[in-house]
Parts: C-alpha cells; structure tokens; sequence
C-alpha cells in the first residue's frame, strides 16, 4: 500500500513540474516580441510627464528620437541615463530627441532619481500596456532609435555599445531619416 503512495506521490509531482514548466513557457512565450518593429513606424503614445505636461511621441515627428526604456533599480541603466543628457544636449539642436520611459511600479523613485540628476529630456512612466505596444520589454533598458520619419530604425536590449549607438544617431541626423 505504501509503495502505491509513493507512487502516486511522484506523479502529483511530475504532472506539478509540468505544470509549472508549460506556464513558465507561457509567460515567456508572451513576454517575446513576435514582430519586429524594424523600419515600421514607432506606435504612438501619449503619457504625462512628471510634472504632469503630456508628452506624445507624434509631437517630434521631424526628429530623431532616442526612446529608452528604464528603471531607477536597473544598474546598466543608470550608467546609460547620464549619456542620453549628454547627447541630448549636444545633439538636441540638430533635432535629437530623448525621451525616457520609467518602468518603476511607482513615481516616487522616479521623482527622486528626477530631483538628483536633472535630465534635460522628458522622463514619463510606462507600464505593462506601453511596453506591449514595443513588442513586449523583458528586461531592460531596451532603447529605440526612431528616425524623422517615425519609424524605428535599430531597437537595442540590454546593456549597449553606446559608443556605436552615438554614431548611430549621429548616421541618423545626416540622412535626414
């Protein structure tokens, strides 16, 4: 009788780590960009700014726009932030744009990491809705390089070159693209 427990015992077992594996493939399966937003026009969107100001990505048509997506608990982020001020500074008269999307649960971070670095681009909240309108963001950061015509010209996840992401940009508003 034991053994017939036993038995039992271990197939509740596999059939939960089945279980549990074909929900985490699940997830990741949803989670995973299925189209690629390559050379198509960027999704629009409207969010408010910190300060309340709404900031719509249709409003820089005309300009390369650098779309980061972020969160003040990301490392790799927070290496990145203070180079897009740089850039936005240098680049922002020939018609670059920045704009930060924050992936934080909550403002009040963000208002704090806003009040100690000052940027010099817009710096609005995401959530899940926005992120699966970019094809989904599973990580971050996860930058976008928009061209003037709206479409999205190079999306880089993860920690970047950003020495050849300069470039990119660069490469962008010479074209004209």
């Amino acid at each position: 009788m034991a053994s017939r427990e036993v038995v039992g015992a271990r197939r509740r077992v596999k059939l939960g780590v089945l279980l549990m594996m074909c929900i985490a493939a699940s997830a990741l399966y949803a989670a995973t960009p299925r189209v690629s937003l390559l050379h198509k026009v960027a999704p629009g969107f409207t969010r408010k700014d910190l300060t309340g100001r709404p900031v719509a990505l249709s409003a820089y048509r005309g300009k390369v726009v650098l779309l980061n997506f972020w969160a003040t608990w990301c490392g790799p982020c927070e290496a990145e932030l203070p180079r897009f001020a740089q850039w936005q500074n240098r680049y922002g008269p020939a018609g670059l744009q920045v704009i930060a999307v924050s992936m934080d649960d909550s403002r009040e971070p963000v208002r704090r990491w806003e009040r100690r670095l000052h940027p010099s681009y817009p710096v609005v909240m995401g959530d899940a809705r926005l992120g699966k309108l970019y094809g989904g963001i599973l990580g971050l950061p996860v930058t976008f390089l928009i061209g003037r015509d709206g479409r999205v010209e190079a999306r880089i996840a993860g920690t970047a070159d950003l020495d050849a992401m300069e470039k990119e940009i660069q490469r962008l508003l010479v074209e004209g693209r």
